[in-house]
């Protein structure tokens, strides 16, 4: 914390709320140090008490409570108001991905009593993690994305392939359906119509989203992270570059630098007031070079795993930001840190070989700098980054093994 940071109340805890089986989570790990280092008590849902973040010295009490994103909404309710109750105070939840924020804003009514929520309209969260929803909200807002569309059946799949033309990339269209019927993987791009027919060959079964491609060598990815607040203000807006992701080009980010970008900030703030967002929110956005507008990929309605890449000079985050205001305390001005960047190790340097194979060069930042936050390594908090090495490499382990027993059959 800076001697000069705002002091955190605390009195008022604060609880990870996560949907779905994810134990390997960097983001969860970065909130329960951010808060805890201020002195709040943090609480945090877990697969199993030996979870990175469950490890975490920060972390007061751990849940074991593992989901997969197949339960009714119901259930989810009854077990948040069953940790609400063993807290025993009204604690701040922080959602640590979409399907989170989504419950929190749906039944707000019912958990409110247990937990200090964001003022957000009921459906926005839903809307805006779901890829066709949100085109459509930038559409009505002015706000420029790629293209997209979200086919009924394989022929109109097929159809917008040779409208369009390729490659073009496949996403899942909507939070919860994405973890109990993913019509894909994961962000997908695919390069022709055989290589689209290879992975879609049937009817489109579960919703299903196409979007336009922005070629990755005429492009710049660009993050905005921000809170707004229960007035419905801006208080804080941080921007940055996207170095590098995993997988290259359309995964989690391995490495970004804060950069300010005024033009950038004031888009993120215009969209958010227009459509009456409030709390923590996390932007993915790529420059096209070719037309030199900022394209919204995603918008994610809760604390990016990234987060930690940010903090004002008053030392505020986007997760202070959130349990400051919610606890009724001021928000202090102040401008982002620079310069300051954001590292995942075991996943960066995979990324960085990759792009080092097809560039024939070695990539920015790709050996250790100062000024850098690392996603797991911390000398006041050093036994998460161990159970995630021994996950990680049990992880690798496993994948290796399945690819051997393909290749044998």
């Amino acid at each position: 914390m800076h001697d000069s940071a705002p002091r955190l109340d605390p009195r008022v805890p604060a609880l990870l709320v996560k949907v779905g089986r994810y134990p390997q989570h960097h983001g969860a790990v970065g909130v329960a140090r951010s808060l805890g280092r201020a002195g709040v008590p943090v609480y945090a849902m877990v697969e199993d008490r030996y979870t990175p973040t469950a490890l975490s010295r920060y972390v007061t009490g751990r849940f074991v409570w593992p989901t997969s994103g197949l339960e009714q909404p119901r259930q989810l309710v009854a077990a948040l108001v069953i940790i609400g109750r063993a807290i025993g105070v009204r604690s701040v939840a922080v959602a640590t991905d979409d399907e989170a924020a989504v419950l929190l804003a749906e039944h707000a009514p019912r958990l409110s009593e247990h937990f200090l929520l964001p003022p957000v309209p009921r459906g926005l969260p839903r809307r805006l993690a779901g890829k066709a929803a949100l085109y459509e909200l930038c559409v009505r807002h002015g706000v420029p994305a790629p293209r997209s569309w979200a086919p009924a059946d394989h022929a109109e799949l097929l159809a917008v392939g040779r409208e369009w033309g390729y490659p073009l990339v496949l996403k899942n269209r909507d939070p919860w359906t994405r973890l109990s019927d993913p019509a894909v993987p994961g962000t997908v791009l695919v390069s022709s119509e055989a290589d689209l027919l290879d992975r879609c060959p049937h009817e489109v079964r579960a919703p299903l989203l196409v979007q336009e491609y922005l070629p990755a060598r005429q492009c710049e990815d660009w993050i905005t992270h921000l809170y707004c607040a229960a007035d419905g203000a801006t208080r804080v807006v941080f921007t940055g570059v996207k170095v590098r992701s995993w997988p290259p080009g359309a995964g989690v980010t391995t490495r970004a630098r804060a950069v300010a970008n005024p033009e950038l900030a004031a888009l993120a703030i215009r969209l958010c007031r227009r459509i009456g967002y409030s709390g923590v929110a996390d932007l993915d956005w790529r420059l096209d070079l070719r037309d030199g507008r900022y394209k919204l990929l995603d918008f994610n309605p809760r604390t990016g795993a990234q987060f930690r890449l940010f903090e004002s000079e008053r030392g505020v985050d986007v997760v202070r930001a959130l349990h400051l205001d919610l606890s009724g305390r001021p928000i202090p001005v102040g401008r982002q840190v620079q310069p300051r960047s954001y590292a995942v190790g075991q996943l960066d340097l995979p990324s960085a070989l990759a792009w080092a194979a097809r560039e024939h060069r070695l990539p920015e930042s790709f050996l250790p700098r100062r000024h850098t936050e690392r996603a797991w390594l911390c000398h006041d908090d050093p036994v998460p980054a161990l159970a995630e090495a021994v996950r990680f490499t049990g992880t690798v382990a496993s994948r290796l093994a399945a690819e051997w027993r393909r290749a044998r059959a």
